[in-house]
């Protein structure tokens, strides 16, 4: 399983995760969103690096021209609702794709802070041989993404996974690395040292769907 913590390297991007995590610039639901898209966008292009390409001829008015084009068939899927910036960022960067969306959300046990993972809702394309493109903005303790794969591969024979995440914390990179195939590719934007005991990233940025949409019954 590869890693790719992609703000190690100096790019326009930290400056979008400068933004989404100050407290008072992300109270702008619109700024969020929007860097949450554009986040989407950046890892979207580092991760095409790593695709299968195949030659492609095409005929211009004065003569043909030869140019490796990605030749996996690539489906996006985002978890509900939290994905759903990011999924706009990163199917502006892949034209000819499918989309799927699934939700996850967990309930806690206020008696010993445990918690649970619920998915009740699912929308897909056939998944079957195909790059499985998942979206969470933020990879905390793991267990979502890891029961939303069990969930897909219990239906489809995926070809290959890959995981975009806004923020990620350590403790949930290492639980993915435990219960995700090993030719899983992950692509981070940023990664932080720690959970709370709640179980959430520290110090990640708060709720961020809350923070796209509102706050939530």
């Amino acid at each position: 399983m590869n890693v790719h913590h992609v703000s190690a390297e100096n790019s326009v991007l930290n400056q979008f995760l400068v933004e989404i995590r100050n407290k008072s610039v992300q109270q702008d639901k619109l700024r969020f969103r929007h860097n949450l898209e554009r986040i989407g966008e950046l890892l979207a292009y580092e991760m095409s690096k790593t695709l299968n390409y195949d030659v492609k001829e095409i005929q211009t008015v004065l003569g043909k021209h030869q140019k490796a084009v990605i030749s996996d068939s690539l489906v996006i899927c985002s978890i509900l609702r939290a994905g759903l910036p990011m999924h706009n960022g990163v199917c502006r960067i892949f034209d000819d794709v499918n989309h799927s969306f699934i939700s996850a959300y967990r309930t806690h046990n206020k008696a010993n802070e445990t918690f649970d993972i619920h998915i009740e809702y699912c929308a897909t394309s056939d998944l079957t041989s195909k790059t499985l493109i998942l979206v969470d903005p933020m990879l905390a303790t793991g267990h979502s993404i890891v029961e939303v794969y069990k969930f897909i591969a219990q239906k489809f024979d995926i070809s290959s996974l890959v995981i975009l995440s806004a923020i990620a914390a350590k403790p949930g990179v290492q639980y993915l690395k435990k219960h995700l195939p090993k030719n899983t590719q992950i692509w981070i934007a940023d990664i932080d040292e720690s959970l709370n005991e709640k179980g959430y990233i520290v110090p990640g940025l708060g709720d961020a769907g809350d923070l796209a949409f509102g706050p939530k019954l």
